[in-house]
């Protein structure tokens, strides 16, 4: 059946603008890091594709690496744009990223132009694409100059590859040096995504505060602290859950303190009639910095609990600071 987007999609969704750019995002956002690689199930990865435009999530996040195997969940994107997506171009907002390893040989990670340009270039040819919306460099590089790699980036936009820039798991004093170094070159840096969420905070120490004051939007990746703040290890380890697998989640990240930290975490969600998950999305959001919230998904009806979390967006103080307390413990150990 030839696909057909739902005409309610932009009814609910929120947009927020990135930083001081003319660009808005939608609240919510969908990363393809896992669950959209050759390995897993196309049929069920385009049904969250379509699942999400449908309920007004317009920015879709790769990159380079993201499958497995590497460069696969580009592919399985490029296929359903061109199935079923093609006419809604204009509507969507596509990011990719280079920096960590791709290929054999020197010029295979890290941030050097040649790497970078070619990279960009085998992501638009998965993707099919003339441009991506949104290139970002994945990870800092300590060996190339960083005048080069940003350089890399100007290049790009001025090559019509993307429409703007950002950076990933970029320090504070890093980042500004960055963007400075991209300002006088002419190309504004957009956006910043770093890891961020209630058990992890290191952006809070001068991170949000560059990003507030330069006019960069944030989107923060691993809200849900890779499924620790959620419903999910309340009580036991599920056979199917990521830490189970050891994947990428190990049982020893699950200790005590998190645990009774996540069991009070569940019970004042669930006062707000909230699931723990939407609230960890909420929480962030909350934040005047954050721009979007990055989530990834298994299924349709993961992503529908994480879109819920619109639905009640405002805490209060008490409720900032009960979080705070709450997660205090874990922050210390």
């Amino acid at each position: 059946m030839n696909y057909q987007a739902a005409s309610t999609r932009y009814n609910k969704m929120q947009y927020n603008r990135c930083g001081r750019s003319g660009l808005k995002l939608s609240a919510i956002s969908l990363g393809l890091w896992h669950n959209f690689g050759s390995e897993d199930v196309f049929s069920n990865a385009r049904d969250i594709l379509l699942h999400a435009f449908d309920n007004g999530i317009t920015h879709f996040d790769l990159a380079n690496n993201y499958g497995p195997v590497p460069g696969s969940a580009e592919e399985t994107f490029g296929k359903v744009l061109k199935q079923d997506m093609a006419a809604y171009r204009d509507e969507l907002v596509v990011s990719t990223k280079a920096g960590y390893y791709m290929w054999e040989g020197p010029y295979g990670e890290w941030g050097s132009k040649k790497y970078l340009v070619s990279s960009l270039n085998q992501s638009l040819k998965r993707m099919g694409l003339d441009y991506v919306d949104i290139f970002y460099h994945h990870r800092p590089d300590p060996d190339t100059p960083l005048e080069e790699t940003m350089a890399a980036l100007d290049l790009i936009v001025r090559q019509g590859k993307a429409l703007y820039v950002g950076l990933s798991n970029y320090s504070a004093e890093d980042t500004q040096k960055a963007e400075s170094i991209l300002r006088e070159l002419g190309t504004p840096c957009l956006i910043h995504q770093p890891r961020y969420n209630m058990f992890d905070r290191w952006v809070e120490d001068g991170l949000l505060e560059v990003l507030d004051k330069r006019g960069i939007g944030g989107i923060p990746f691993s809200p849900l602290a890779q499924g620790l703040l959620t419903d999910r290890y309340l009580k036991e380890i599920p056979s199917d859950s990521r830490m189970a697998k050891a994947h990428f989640l190990k049982e020893s990240a699950l200790t005590e303190v998190k645990r009774n930290a996540i069991v009070a975490l569940n019970e004042m969600a669930s006062k707000r009639i909230q699931s723990l998950a939407q609230m960890a999305i909420a929480w962030l959001l909350s934040n005047k910095t954050v721009t979007s919230v990055l989530v990834g998904a298994s299924s349709t009806k993961q992503l529908d609990n994480n879109l819920a979390a619109l639905d009640n967006l405002s805490f209060t103080d008490v409720e900032l600071k009960t979080i705070n307390e709450i997660c205090e413990p874990v922050l210390k150990a």
